[in-house]
């Protein structure tokens, strides 16, 4: 008999550890998603408390010249289309400012043909350091912030320095926009 009663024991400890885990495991999924641990939110990615904001032409410390003009422009126009801020152009109505100044504009060599040697395909990359004020706090909202984007082309297919700083301005600009979101 005692034989059996162990069995029974047995048989009665892998139920009670199966209900237990079923159990925990069903459980898990509505813990852990209630709560604000991490994972996906449904919270604002934009600051609330602002409304406007004012570009400032951005410096250029670097020799191409142009660059600022193409960034500037980049710039604005990617802020009305992905964030909820609307582009003043007085800087006394705005609620925030965005500054900022090109560091550097370099051309450089992606590949090349080999029997010529001539370039067959090239990039610009321009990096900038960027600055947002609250201009009713004074707070800063991102302080000093280097951001690079590159753009290739090829004179090949009649692209030129132009085209590709154009893209890598828009490229930039969306890197500007993501870093006015906040921290997750």
């Amino acid at each position: 008999m005692t034989n059996k009663n162990s069995k029974r024991k047995v048989k009665n400890q892998r139920f009670v550890f199966a209900i237990s885990l079923g159990l925990v495991i069903s459980l898990c999924p509505g813990f852990c998603g209630c709560g604000r641990m991490s994972g996906y939110s449904d919270e604002f990615l934009f600051p609330q408390d602002v409304r406007s904001v004012y570009v400032e032409m951005f410096d250029n410390k670097s020799f191409w010249r142009g660059v600022e003009y193409e960034l500037t422009d980049a710039l604005a126009k990617r802020i009305e289309a992905d964030t909820p801020y609307k582009i003043i152009s007085s800087r006394d109505r705005a609620d925030t400012l965005i500054s900022g100044q090109i560091v550097g504009v370099s051309e450089s060599e992606l590949t090349s043909e080999r029997e010529t040697g001539r370039a067959l395909e090239k990039e610009v990359q321009l990096r900038a350091v960027v600055n947002w004020k609250n201009l009713k706090t004074g707070d800063l909202l991102i302080d000093n912030q280097a951001v690079a984007a590159s753009a290739s082309f090829s004179e090949w297919q009649n692209q030129g320095f132009n085209y590709a700083s154009a893209l890598a301005a828009n490229n930039l600009a969306r890197k500007i926009v993501e870093l006015m979101e906040r921290e997750w």
